[in-house]
């Protein structure tokens, strides 16, 4: 059974930084797109960024460029997102997603396996 668990939400101010973590188990995705999405209440899910299998070609959304990093330690089949200049804009539960298949699509319907999610929240 495919499980992923993110860690590493919490409050921050605004201008302070973040790293998420995402653990896969279950099932190695060394070769497949490993993503970022968030969600606050009442809002569709947005697409944060993702991060190509077996390669390190990256795609993030236009809200979060220049300030977001995503990377994957394939070792220990773990994808992060690092979160610098972070803005009150950008508190939400942030969910991890994982697809069978190495292009890293910007669209949650490619993700069959998702995280619970960890909440971010930033104080302005």
């Amino acid at each position: 059974q495919v499980q992923l668990v993110e860690s590493g939400g919490g409050l921050v101010q605004a201008g302070g930084s973040l790293k998420l973590s995402c653990a896969a188990s279950g099932r190695t995705f060394t070769g497949d797109a490993l993503a970022w999405f968030r969600q606050t209440p009442g809002k569709e899910r947005e697409f944060v960024s993702a991060i190509r299998g077996g390669q390190i070609t990256t795609i993030y959304g236009d809200s979060v460029k220049g300030r977001f990093t995503i990377s994957r330690d394939n070792a220990n089949n773990t994808v992060f997102l690092e979160m610098t200049n972070l803005k009150p804009e950008d508190t939400a539960v942030y969910y991890c997603a994982a697809r069978a298949g190495s292009w890293p699509y910007a669209t949650e319907k490619f993700y069959p396996y998702w995280g619970q999610g960890t909440q971010v929240t930033v104080s302005s």
